[in-house]
């Protein structure tokens, strides 16, 4: 790991905006001790370094020893945040809510309990609005304390309503749990193994979610609704039920649609829906939805909130990149898909801190598939390379397919003098990894009977393996391997002796002809 992301202060400093740079040098100055002008003068050192070099850095500040950097480094790092948080805090529902609740503890402690009383009614009113039961939860809790403890002449309505409150928000934060917690589980399922393997994965993700799954009559809110939506995504995404994907990807857009403020306060989760929904609309070849939810999605980047934090400018960015790659591999443009290439590495690199090892990996095994599609198969391995050699630890669908995928790259380009090692490494790895289905099984069947046959025999042997494989498109246990790469449009290809992109641009058209 470089330095540009091993240092935490680093990190943070590189992450920062000129205005934020310049509320922390006059947030720093209002002190004015000796040890803040001295972490001053480390913020500037480490500001204008392009990566973090300790070694310079204690030159620069001599005389200080390497035990006082570490403390100055601590404490710049507590001041910064502090000094986010106050000019942060009023674009910021959850910060807000932070700071009614500290005001309120504050005034309870010097024993101002009306004060505190009316500070927490606020943050009610505006956890309400926002609809940030959580903060909510916080706020009744030191509501019930005061009233509890204390004398406040609230009457019995007041005292009721409270308590039937409270258990509403216990309620709501129970089912939130739950349905959050299944999304989660669910999601670290997908980026260990990738889709269901075999009917034995199917039946335990079926179990696991069912009996994880609350009463949907209870079902409230918008944050249930929110995590109710993206556990059905991931427990359809899995099993390669993209239908069901895409109604549940379009409803957890829809839900943003229908409360419209939420956006700018779930940004995050609007942007992964938006994401959601354009992979679904590549999964069914959706492709008039699909040109225009980029459409959208790309409108909806410029707008201040996409470009509020830097999380949202990053993942707007990965996505949309992502989505244009798929938009040219559903659509057979494999050399125009292949131009956006040195552009999408180029913004990877400059969100290196941000951008995580999945995601890195899903891009090479895309760029990949472009350079296969386009008939550059030395490019396509060289991708495929950063996969393999990489460790198998996250995605193994996506390391077994890379494996095979650089078998065939290299089959294309006649490396007979390897294939028998090859074929025997790729089917030993994905057998183990249980990867292996019907049409990997036929794959690697033709690919070593091809050597033992005439260039004129292989022909019908093409076309053999073409109808064996075609009726297995629709099947959903053998879809895994239709998702990772187009083989039907490959070995159609070599049927009718045309290039891949060529035939996969045909089925584009035909398709938006049959949809006018």
């Amino acid at each position: 790991m470089s330095n540009r992301v091993s240092d935490i202060l680093f990190q943070l400093i590189q992450t920062l905006e000129k205005s934020e740079k310049r509320h922390f040098k006059l947030y720093i100055k209002r002190s004015s001790s000796k040890e803040d002008l001295r972490i001053v003068q480390l913020f500037d050192a480490i500001d204008s370094m392009k990566d973090y070099d300790e070694k310079v850095l204690l030159k620069k500040l001599a005389p200080i020893t390497k035990t006082q950097l570490y403390n100055l480094k601590s404490h710049l790092y507590k001041e910064l945040l502090a000094s986010l948080r106050l000019l942060k805090s009023t674009e910021n529902i959850d910060l807000q809510l932070s700071e009614h609740l500290d005001y309120a503890r504050l005034l309870y402690n010097k024993g101002l309990k009306q004060q505190s009383l009316k500070i927490l009614e606020k943050a009610k009113e505006l956890a309400r609005a926002n609809q940030k039961i959580n903060a909510l939860a916080q706020v009744t809790s030191l509501e019930k304390k005061i009233e509890i403890l204390h004398i406040t002449r609230s009457t019995p309505a007041k005292t009721s309503e409270l308590a039937a409150e409270s258990s509403a928000v216990s309620g709501h934060i129970d089912r939130v749990t739950k349905l959050s917690n299944l999304t989660l589980l669910l999601y670290q399922w997908f980026v260990m193994h990738g889709h269901s393997r075999n009917t034995e994965d199917e039946k335990d993700i079926r179990a696991f979610f069912k009996s994880n799954l609350p009463d949907l009559n209870d079902i409230n809110f918008f944050y249930e609704y929110l995590y109710l939506y993206q556990s059905y995504c991931w427990y359809a995404f899995i099993r390669q039920d993209f239908l069901l994907y895409y109604r549940y990807s379009q409803k957890w857009v829809d839900l943003f649609k229908a409360s419209p403020h939420m956006i700018a306060i779930e940004t995050g989760h609007y942007i992964k829906g938006m994401h959601t929904l354009l992979n679904a609309h590549f999964d069914l070849r959706n492709y008039k939805a699909f040109d225009e939810t980029l459409r959208e999605f790309k409108a909806f980047a410029v707008t201040n909130e996409a470009s509020r934090h830097d999380n949202f400018r990053t993942h707007t960015s990965i996505y949309i990149n992502s989505a244009r790659i798929n938009g040219h591999l559903m659509k057979g443009s494999f050399e125009e898909g292949l131009q956006l290439v040195q552009e999408i590495e180029s913004k990877l690199e400059e969100y290196a801190m941000y951008v995580d090892r999945h995601r890195i990996l899903v891009f090479n095994y895309k760029i990949a598939m472009l350079y296969f599609g386009a008939g550059q198969y030395e490019r396509s391995i060289d991708y495929l390379m950063r996969i393999i050699n990489g460790p198998v630890d996250l995605r193994i669908d996506l390391q077994s397919y890379a494996r095979l995928l650089h078998m065939m790259a290299h089959y294309e380009l006649g490396n007979f003098d390897i294939m028998d090692s090859l074929i025997k490494s790729v089917y030993r790895f994905m057998s183990k990894m249980k990867n292996l289905n019907v049409v990997e099984e036929e794959i690697f069947r033709f690919v070593k009977h091809s050597f033992a046959v005439s260039p004129r025999q292989l022909q019908p042997e093409l076309e053999k393996l073409l109808q064996k494989i075609k009726h297995l498109e629709k099947n959903r246990h053998q879809t895994r391997s239709f998702a990772y790469m187009d083989i039907i449009s490959w070995l159609e290809s070599k049927v009718h002796h045309r290039s891949m992109s060529s035939i996969i641009r045909e089925k584009y058209l035909n398709s938006r002809k049959h949809r006018i």
